[in-house]
């Protein structure tokens, strides 16, 4: 994927975001074995994709959207990332990896010190990426119905 690459903090409800997160949960659906229910998940609604609450990252190439992630804030414990997701057709350039930097960085950028997050074993690419850049797996810290691994990373 030879495209400008550019990350954008915005509304969650936006049109691009809306339409990443539809990608996501489809996608999570297709590859989970018991399928995806939004509904049954632990919560990552607008409001807390909002800042202060937490923000909303799109990645576009060539002004499409082609990733998002998300972080919710949580004052004075870790911060979660959720809703990390790279379109299939901008798969094995390092997408990924970038985007999961650029998440890093705005919750430094807003003082968080440990980031969470939890995932499912048929995400395979995503948990290497996770362990490639030093997230270490941790016990359960939710009861998140559709997690089997869950990581932690210190930011300082």
């Amino acid at each position: 994927m030879q495209a400008a690459l550019e990350f954008a903090v915005e509304d969650p409800g936006s049109h691009d975001a809306q339409w990443c997160v539809r990608q996501y949960f489809a996608e999570l659906n297709g590859r989970f074995s018991t399928g995806f229910d939004p509904a049954l998940s632990i919560s990552a609604d607008t409001a807390e994709l909002t800042p202060p609450a937490g923000l909303f990252l799109v990645a576009r190439a060539d002004g499409r959207p082609v990733g998002c992630g998300a972080l919710k804030f949580h004052p004075g414990a870790p911060a979660e990332l959720k809703r990390r997701w790279v379109a299939p057709d901008a798969r094995g350039v390092g997408l990924g990896r970038r985007l999961l930097a650029e998440l890093e960085a705005q919750a430094r950028a807003a003082g968080v010190e440990t980031l969470h997050l939890e995932t499912n074993e048929s995400l395979t690419e995503a948990i290497a990426l996770y362990r490639a850049s030093g997230f270490v797996e941790v016990p359960a810290f939710n009861d998140e119905p559709y997690a089997h691994h869950w990581f932690e990373k210190r930011l300082d």
